[in-house]
């Protein structure tokens, strides 16, 4: 893994009583990694991460770990809303879904397995709170989409897959009850409303990536029920 200083000027301090448990992953968005760059370098932007990985696993460290760098925005995971402060954030070179999404390439994903562990080890992250952007801001994000591998991620010690089956949620309400367990921000309402159905396309990017229709059909329901019996 190459890993190079380029720093952002845009970050600020973490909470003095604070604790890193989160690891959030984005991709870029962008036609090239060096518009990505300059953008989370821009002080007019006021965005950033802590780390960008270009597509040939170069990885460039933009602000420092124990400051808070500004990529989830408005956000909610597991009842808190200010998920900057409690995070660490990649950037994966990746054009996205506006300007041609493809696969991460494999040198890409190999130093995202090395990076993580290496978080990991620095911070006291559980596999469940290694997260996609779209995760903690379902109704804003899509990122890093439904081509990232988290299987393969998970298998490298790097977040959560279940490889067990489990019995399907039986109704909409439970499955809403199961997503808050996991962390999305879901209410019991007993109906796929506004605010459920964004995390349920959110979940299937993450776990359930074939189909990221927000449906509760009884493979989604079964993966919600999985994933919750996991954490």
């Amino acid at each position: 893994m190459r890993l190079l200083d380029h720093p952002s000027p845009n970050h600020g301090p973490r909470p003095a009583d604070g604790v890193i448990d989160m690891l959030i992953l984005h991709y870029t968005g962008m036609r090239t990694a060096a518009d990505a760059v300059e953008r989370l370098c821009s002080p007019e932007a006021q965005v950033s991460a802590h780390y960008l990985i270009d597509e040939d696993g170069t990885v460039l460290r933009l602000v420092a770990e124990e400051r808070r760098a500004w990529h989830a925005g408005l956000s909610f995971w597991a009842g808190r809303r200010d998920v900057n402060s409690a995070s660490i954030g990649i950037e994966l070179v990746n054009p996205g879904h506006e300007f041609g999404y493809r696969p991460f390439a494999e040198p890409q994903m190999a130093a995202l397995e090395r990076l993580g562990r290496d978080i990991l080890a620095r911070h006291p992250i559980p596999p469940r709170h290694v997260l996609a952007h779209s995760d903690v801001a379902p109704r804003r994000r899509s990122d890093p989409g439904e081509l990232f591998d988290w299987r393969r991620l998970a298998q490298a010690g790097v977040g959560l897959w279940p490889e067990t089956a489990a019995a399907p949620a039986a109704t909409i309400a439970e499955a809403q009850h199961l997503l808050a367990a996991i962390g999305y921000e879901t209410a019991r309402t007993g109906l796929l409303d506004d605010e459920t159905r964004p995390a349920v396309v959110a979940f299937q990017r993450h776990f359930r990536p074939a189909r990221c229709d927000g449906a509760l059909d009884r493979e989604t329901r079964a993966c919600i029920a999985a994933v919750a019996a996991a954490i």
